[in-house]
This record gives structure tokens, C-alpha cells and sequence, in this order.
């Protein structure tokens, strides 16, 4: 694959890592990628893996963070505050929202900027709610589970670049939004079908965001992002509204040695956060999300299951994300032919 914009100096990186392994394989010894990748790009922070599993591991703690819970209220109010620390600004968003059984609930949406005046921005942005209940578990389909990676993963990797970039400032402006009320919709053996019952703290921002005319260059979604031996194809709708911007993504991914991860294949879309996003605010805005190659409707046999607790969080596919997303915004390219949709 072949990037086409977003860093300046990408196509000649990739000549000269064609030379380099070809006098790799004339001497015979082996080089490792990630480290010569990272020599050459802009210098950035590295991801701190171990504060995001910090992170991950403080949010299970709270218990299920499902919407109306005191554990939903007590991690939201600690992120808050953890965001107060290391951002510029940072805003709460309240919206009633109904879910698709008639349930009224004010979702939260939290929003820390950096660089708040700054007229080129990147969103990044994840969902913290967790489901209210463990449908797809074949024993207990009706209980609570943790979280850790569906919610809470995504969640953890945005609060550990958070600091980052608190300590490594930049004049880019950055938005990182942790949605709410994302985990909430129908599930499948209910009968009568209701559309767009998912993601409605993302719908609600989309429709009133927390600037007036708000417009970012692009949008990273991250969900399911912290499972190990994860994988990430290109997603259908990414694909679809933003398929510049997730190729580069995944050059990116790549050229730093995360190969393993980053998978060129596409996916069937998905309907997460990056839809609404998309479809309603305008904004490009791609989804890194783990899918099972071998059933893309499903997203590893712990989703939504009581296995979806910190047993399965590793903290290789976590640097993998982490640092990807770092590389990214640290060597954006302000005449990058990515554009927001007019």
C-alpha cells in the first residue's frame, strides 16, 4: 500500500526501507522495523502501555459502567477529573436520550481539548458505557459484565495519550470526546426491529456538537482495542467515508511493525460511533476495531460475554493502537490532502 498524504516524507520512507531490506538480505542479519520507522519519523512521545492498562484496570474497577449506575457515575466523574489535569479544557455534555426499551437516561459525553483555538484539528474518541447486559454469553445472558475491552480499552488508550500530549505539546488542536450511552442497543432477540437504538450519545453530539460549526480534519474511533492477538481491518464505513485516511492509518501501523494488528483486508461496515459521526457532523472519521476474520459480525468470542474482563487486555495490542494513533497525530501533515467533507 502506498500512503498519499498524510506525512510529507512517507513515500521516500518507504524506498528507503525497500533498500535497507534489500541490504538485509544480502548480509543476512535482521533488522526490526519498528525502531527504524520510529528513527525516522517526527519525534513523538512513546505510548505509555502500562498507564493505559492502569487505566483500563481503574475503570473495571468502578464495576459494569452501565448508564444510571453509581459506577457509571463515579468513573465518569474520575475520568473528568483525570482529564481536568492533563487538557486544556475540558466540557460535559448532557443529553436525555431514550434507548430502545422506553428507558430514559442522560448521557454524558466528555470532551477534553487541547489547543481549544487552534483551527486544524484531530478527533479521537471511544465509548466508556458498558452494556447492561451479557447477551451474547451462552450461561448467563442476562448478567452484567466488566468491560475491559469493550468500553473500557478504547477508553484507556485515549487517558494515556491524554498525558502525553499534556507533556509533549503540540499546535495542532486535538479533541478527545469518550461517548456515552454507546452499548445500549436492541438486542437481537427482541422482535420488533428499531433502527439507530445504538450509539446515542455520539448521535446526540453529532447533532449539537460542543462547538458551534465544529470541524476536525479527520476522526480516529477506537473500540475493542485491547484484546490480545487482536485484529484490525479496514472497516467497511471507514472505507467508505474515509478511505484515505484509514489506508494511511494503516501504512502508519505497518511501517512501525504492527502488521500483526493492522490488517489491509476490508471488512463488512459496522455500526459504531464513526457512523453517526460521519453521516450527520461530516466529519471523516475512521473506526480501529477488533473483528473475528472468520465471522465479521462478531468481535471475539469474549464480546459481550462474561470473558470480557481484564484477563484478556494485552498490553502489546494496546502499544499497538496507542502508538499508531500517536505517530499519527504527531506527524500530521498540515497540507495533507485530507479534507473535511463540505
Amino acid at each position: 500500500m502506498v500512503p498519499t498524504g498524510i506525512l510529507s516524507k512517507l513515500s521516500f520512507f518507504l524506498m528507503f526501507l525497500f533498500v535497507l531490506s534489500s541490504c538485509v538480505q544480502e548480509s543476512g542479519k535482521k533488522q526490526e522495523p519498528v525502531k527504524s520507522a520510529k528513527t525516522y519519523f517526527a519525534d513523538c512521545p512513546e505510548f505509555d502501555k502500562d498507564l493505559a492498562y492502569d487505566l483500563i484496570q481503574m475503570q473495571v474497577d468502578f464495576g459494569p459502567r452501565i448508564p444510571g449506575t453509581e459506577a457509571h457515575r463515579a468513573c465518569s466523574d474520575s475520568m473528568i477529573r483525570y482529564l481536568e489535569k492533563y487538557s486544556d479544557r475540558v466540557l460535559v455534555q448532557n443529553d436525555k436520550v431514550e434507548t430502545y426499551n422506553g428507558k430514559i437516561f442522560e448521557a454524558k459525553n466528555i470532551i477534553a481539548s487541547f489547543n481549544p483555538e487552534a483551527p486544524k484539528r484531530i478527533l479521537l474518541c471511544a465509548h466508556y458505557d458498558t452494556r447492561p447486559f451479557a447477551d451474547q454469553d451462552p450461561l448467563n445472558p442476562t448478567g452484567t459484565f466488566s468491560g475491559a475491552n469493550d468500553g473500557a480499552s478504547g477508553t484507556g488508550v485515549l487517558l494515556s495519550i491524554a498525558k502525553s500530549i499534556s507533556e509533549h505539546p503540540i499546535e495542532l488542536g486535538i479533541d478527545i470526546i469518550l461517548f456515552d450511552v454507546e452499548d445500549y442497543g436492541q438486542p437481537e432477540n427482541v422482535r420488533k426491529y428499531k433502527p439507530d437504538t445504538y450509539c446515542l450519545g455520539s448521535q446526540s453530539w453529532a447533532k449539537n456538537p460542543h462547538v458551534k460549526n465544529y470541524r476536525a480534519q479527520f476522526g480516529i474511533l477506537l473500540d475493542m482495542v485491547g484484546a490480545k492477538n487482536a485484529v484490525f481491518p479496514r472497516e467497511g464505513v471507514s472505507m467508505q467515508y474515509a478511505p484515505t485516511i484509514t489506508t494511511e492509518i494503516w501504512d502508519v501501523a505497518n511501517l512501525l511493525g504492527y502488521s500483526k494488528y493492522f490488517d489491509y483486508s476490508v471488512s463488512k461496515p459496522i455500526t459504531d460511533d464513526h457512523l453517526y459521526i460521519n453521516k450527520i457532523a461530516g466529519i471523516p472519521t475512521i473506526d480501529i476495531i477488533h473483528l473475528d476474520k472468520h465471522n465479521q459480525f462478531r468481535f471475539g468470542d469474549f464480546w459481550h460475554t462474561h470473558d470480557d474482563n481484564m484477563s484478556i487486555i494485552d498490553k502489546a495490542t494496546l502499544t499497538a493502537v496507542g502508538q499508531s494513533v500517536i505517530q499519527v497525530v504527531y506527524n500530521f501533515d498540515s497540507t495533507s490532502s485530507i479534507k473535511p467533507r463540505s
